[in-house]
């Protein structure tokens, strides 16, 4: 017999967190529009301006959740996600390819790089992101990684969609950050799994670990309204000022 306060078997538990994908960004109406074709340049490229601080956060993020963390095995393993972004003499890099995807979408380097079309609301839950990661258990803050349950599937979505829906953008280079991560994601995703199902225990703890999960959700949903908002609505920041 089992209650309230009886934890999940690993199965069970995986099978918890793997529901939450009906709240990943993906079912955003501003994914659905963008996968669909309907998002003129200006919302694209402002996703893409928007997102870019978001992936040269991930690797912070990364080096936060290192810098608590004791355990070498579990570093020798967790550092190349920082690798995969900042890239080495090898590859050149998840961050530069995303630079890359935003010359294909006609965005300056430099307006990446500066951050010059960063929406306020994107900045504030991004940081938000990197402050749990500094401040929580490794564990805990590396179970936060666990959307990539959810990732292969969004970038599969860009790499079937996007050529035929928005031909403008250049295909010579603009889609290789999506093409990386499909196989990077699900390596990380094992490790990621492996340490959760790992650390959470007990009922209370696998509860707490489903509003982790749902603490990344809502950064990254978040920064879909801020988007919505500015691009969809013709709202963005201060615009009745």
């Amino acid at each position: 017999m089992t209650n309230e306060t009886t934890p999940w078997t690993k199965e069970e538990f995986e099978q918890k967190l793997r529901d939450k994908s009906r709240f990943y960004h993906r079912n955003h109406e501003f994914h659905v529009l963008m996968n669909e074709g309907k998002l003129d340049e200006e919302a694209v490229r402002g996703w893409v301006a928007n997102r870019f601080y978001y992936q040269v956060a991930i690797p912070v993020k990364d080096a936060a959740i290192m810098s608590n963390c004791w355990d070498r095995e579990v570093r020798r393993h967790w550092i190349q996600r920082i690798i995969d972004h900042d890239g080495n003499e090898e590859d050149s890099g998840g961050i530069e390819a995303w630079l890359e995807l935003g010359d294909s979408v006609g965005l300056p380097r430099e307006d990446l790089l500066t951050h010059k079309h960063l929406l306020p609301g994107v900045k504030f839950a991004i940081d938000a992101y990197i402050n749990f990661a500094k401040q929580q258990p490794w564990q805990v803050a590396a179970s936060s990684s666990l959307t990539e349950l959810f990732a292969p599937t969004i970038h599969k979505d860009r790499i079937d969609n996007w050529p035929d829906k928005y031909p403008w953008i250049d295909q010579s280079k603009g889609y290789r950050y999506f093409t990386k991560r499909l196989t990077e994601a699900r390596r990380d995703v094992e490790r990621g799994l492996e340490i959760t199902l790992d650390y959470y225990k007990t009922r209370e703890q696998q509860e707490m670990m489903l509003n982790v999960l749902q603490f990344k959700l809502d950064v990254l949903w978040t920064m879909c309204d801020c988007m919505w908002m500015a691009y969809i609505e013709k709202k963005p920041p201060y615009h009745n000022c």
